[in-house]
């Protein structure tokens, strides 16, 4: 399969494609340049993995929203949720157990542990707030 472009319009519908890396890259970058032809072999042995490309030059509200802080960057996203991400060039093999490390994950377990931190975090929101009277 070969990599998508992914801008803010289209990002939303990709990402909730089942297993998606996003490599975040700009065209003046040197390691982004050596990056790409690693991924883009990785996505023809990967037909069931959606590969997208950001480029941060293009869609910087999307590198933002990521946190991208050098490039490349490689985020990887299951059902819409964010993994993690990891910047630097990745050989081959790690992308391969990358993915999967992903395709073993137990997603009810993964939103489970997402929503005990959110109430967790309610909590201690609710306990700092000063006192109503």
């Amino acid at each position: 399969m070969a990599t998508v472009q992914v801008t803010e319009e289209t990002f939303k519908d990709t990402v909730q494609q089942g297993i998606v890396l996003i490599d975040f890259w700009a065209a003046w970058c040197g390691p982004c340049r050596m990056f790409a032809p690693i991924f883009e072999e990785a996505s023809e042995r990967h037909p069931d993995v959606v590969f997208a490309k950001v480029d941060t030059d293009a869609e910087q509200n999307l590198a933002a929203g990521f946190r991208v802080q050098s490039i490349p960057t490689l985020a990887v996203l299951r059902d819409g949720i964010l993994l993690g991400s990891q910047p630097g060039v990745m050989p081959p093999e790690v992308i391969d157990d990358v993915i999967r490390q992903v395709k073993e994950l137990d997603m009810d377990a993964v939103r489970r542990e997402i929503e005990a931190e959110r109430v967790a975090a309610a909590g201690a929101d609710s306990d700092s707030a000063p006192p109503t009277s």
